[in-house]
């Protein structure tokens, strides 16, 4: 089993920044790629960034030039920096980590941006 502990969200306003980190411990052993989505109200969960073992990245079209997503391997690590937030960016930020075949997931963290 693995377990994921999220944190970093809260309140900002909009042009602001927050740093979400997840932190995995447990069978870590394998870790693949790690990924951040998010929730809005009333939304499907969407897919914000991922990156692989390898350190390759990938990010939605939505967040692309203001949200950096990186991963520290000797700690389990995954961030997500988030610059120049605007209010479409609320929602509930949740990581998601790959390990060998199975796909475990954080318990979710607030991000609130105020116009």
């Amino acid at each position: 089993q693995v377990q994921l502990v999220e944190s970093g969200g809260g309140l900002v306003q909009a042009g602001g920044s927050l740093r979400l980190s997840c932190a995995a411990s447990g069978s870590t052993y394998g870790i693949n790629s790690m990924s951040w989505y998010r929730q809005a109200p009333g939304k499907q969960r969407e897919l914000v960034a991922v990156i692989s073992s390898g350190g390759s990245t990938n990010y939605a079209d939505s967040v692309k030039g203001r949200f950096t997503i990186s991963r520290d391997n000797a700690k389990n690590t995954v961030y997500l920096q988030m610059n120049s937030l605007k209010p479409e960016d609320t929602a509930v930020y949740y990581c998601k980590v790959i390990v060998v075949l199975t796909s475990y997931w954080g318990q979710g963290t607030q991000v609130t941006v105020s116009s």
